[in-house]
């Protein structure tokens, strides 16, 4: 008898994943929550503020069926796919769908330099707007802007005033009150973020002060958690 073939041979397609653990979800509107992070090899931008410069080249090869089954061992609802920047790897939005139909909600977190409409419509996606100090902005895909849905977020980091100053006049310029939650995130370490929340209440800014809740929870420099 002839053995049956694969219906997607692409399931077997290698993704480069630096680590998948669980952990409290520590932004975005879903902070205080279990989360499995899968976070993908690899960023095409290099941001003055990043964080996890580990993950532009630490990691191993796994299969999407792999990684599928690492996070069920989890059992737990909530998964982010993060990165690095996950929309770089060809197969990161079939991983999305797999999670999807599997029945998790699922957050994706992206630079946004990448278009995000190959993500399916039922994720959430966590944009970032990369200010001029993270000497990143040029290389922003904008057109991500008529692509966001109500449901998705979007997260500005703010070094000091004349960040969060620009900021606000780039949610003003693009008419993104409204639109979807935006977070605003003090840099960790940099910008105390009773300063930020002063400078939100005085001007009464419509965002969400996103307080990175998992480096105040753990050691900052911890990996996996």
């Amino acid at each position: 008898m002839q053995r049956a073939k694969s219906l997607n041979p692409r399931l077997k397609y290698k993704m480069r994943i630096c680590e998948i653990f669980k952990s409290i979800q520590g932004e975005s509107s879903c902070a205080g929550m279990p989360c499995v992070f899968v976070r993908l090899t690899g960023c095409n931008l290099r941001c003055s503020y990043c964080d996890t410069t580990y993950a532009y080249e630490e990691g191993a090869e796994m299969s999407v069926d792999e990684v599928c089954e690492a996070v069920e061992k989890y059992a737990t609802e909530l998964v982010e796919v993060t990165g690095g920047e996950p929309l770089e790897q060809a197969d990161t939005a079939l991983l999305i769908r797999r999670l999807l139909d599997s029945g998790h909600t699922v957050l994706v977190e992206t630079n946004g330099s990448k278009d995000i409409s190959v993500v399916d419509r039922r994720a959430i996606i966590i944009m970032d707007i990369k200010s001029p100090g993270s000497g990143m902005f040029r290389s922003m895909d904008l057109g991500n802007l008529r692509r966001l849905r109500p449901s998705d977020e979007l997260k500005f980091v703010v070094a000091d005033r004349a960040e969060y100053e620009w900021a606000k006049a780039f949610i003003a310029d693009n008419g993104l009150a409204g639109k979807c939650l935006l977070n605003l995130s003090p840099a960790f370490g940099v910008l105390a973020p009773r300063r930020l929340a002063e400078w939100i209440i005085e001007d009464g800014l419509k965002v969400r002060l996103n307080m990175q809740l998992h480096k105040y929870i753990f050691n900052p420099d911890e990996r996996g958690v």
